[in-house]
């Protein structure tokens, strides 16, 4: 990855559920104002890495840096703080479903400052403009696509100009023009804000469309990591399978556990014992 101003680094980091290790050894860097992406199979730990930044779970082993500062060992209040610089779009969007579209996008501007309701208002707006919906303001989530309320997420989730934005497989169940229109938006949005993104997707059109540098997790670590187009000429089979789509190679289909005769008690022969 070409060097430039880091925003945000992991170091050896490792994590896991009980004796279940999901992550381990892990480190990758995000440049100041890049779009990175990062892929895998299900479960490699792709969402992990979005909770282990937003301070959501803390690393048992290694750094997760953030301007510097190590988000694992910040305290409530400086969590509170870190969070403030963060944005996070959630899979399917996660609106309030009791609360208007413009509700939505004001519900963090209300939390976090004291700004006047008319200014307030003329910055909701503009959010909602930016991914195309002021005109849907007063709707209420019920009334609106899905394509739509992943775009009022996005509004909402850019509402306090964050440094760093998050984005949990946005792709997700999306109609091609919505699937576009979402991809051209993340984009276009962190330019706009000079902001930094870090999108975790299966998706692999679209993310290698927009990202700038793409890591693949795999086995708990980095499997492979390049542009785009350095991916795209992989001959490595773990990034091969992912791209091509194929059935079979080093991602398998069934998790791990007992042989098939021991769990249906079969025979050798394959009959029932």
């Amino acid at each position: 990855m070409a060097q430039s101003e880091t925003l945000l680094e992991l170091r050896d980091v490792d994590f896991g559920y009980g004796d279940r290790l999901i992550l381990s050894k892990l480190s990758m860097r995000i440049p100041r104002g890049q779009v990175v992406a990062v892929m895998g199979g299900s479960g490699c730990g792709k969402t992990t890495v979005l909770r282990l930044i937003g301070g959501l779970v803390r690393a048992a082993r290694g750094e997760v840096l953030f301007q510097g500062r190590d988000v694992g060992q910040l305290d409530q209040d400086g969590l509170y703080a870190v969070r403030r610089k963060m944005g996070m779009l959630f899979q399917f969007g996660a609106l309030f479903t009791d609360m208007s579209v413009f509700d939505n996008v004001a519900f963090p501007l209300r939390e976090h400052t004291d700004l006047p309701d008319a200014l307030l208002r003329d910055l909701v707006l503009m959010k909602l403009n930016a991914v195309g919906l002021r005109g849907a303001r007063d709707l209420m989530p019920s009334e609106i696509s899905g394509g739509m309320a992943r775009r009022v997420a996005l509004a909402r989730a850019i509402a306090l100009d964050p440094e760093l934005m998050m984005y949990d497989e946005p792709f997700a169940g999306l109609d091609p023009i919505s699937l576009g229109i979402t991809a051209q938006l993340i984009r276009t949005l962190n330019s706009a804000l000079g902001a930094t993104t870090i999108l975790v997707s299966h998706d692999v059109s679209e993310s290698f469309a927009i990202a700038d540098y793409v890591y693949f997790i795999g086995g708990g670590g980095i499997l492979a990591e390049g542009t785009p187009a350095q991916l795209q000429a992989s001959a490595d089979p773990s990034v091969r399978q992912f791209i091509d789509a194929a059935p079979d190679g080093p991602f398998k289909f069934h998790y791990p556990g007992a042989a098939l005769d021991a769990d249906f008690g079969m025979a050798s022969g394959g009959e029932p014992s």
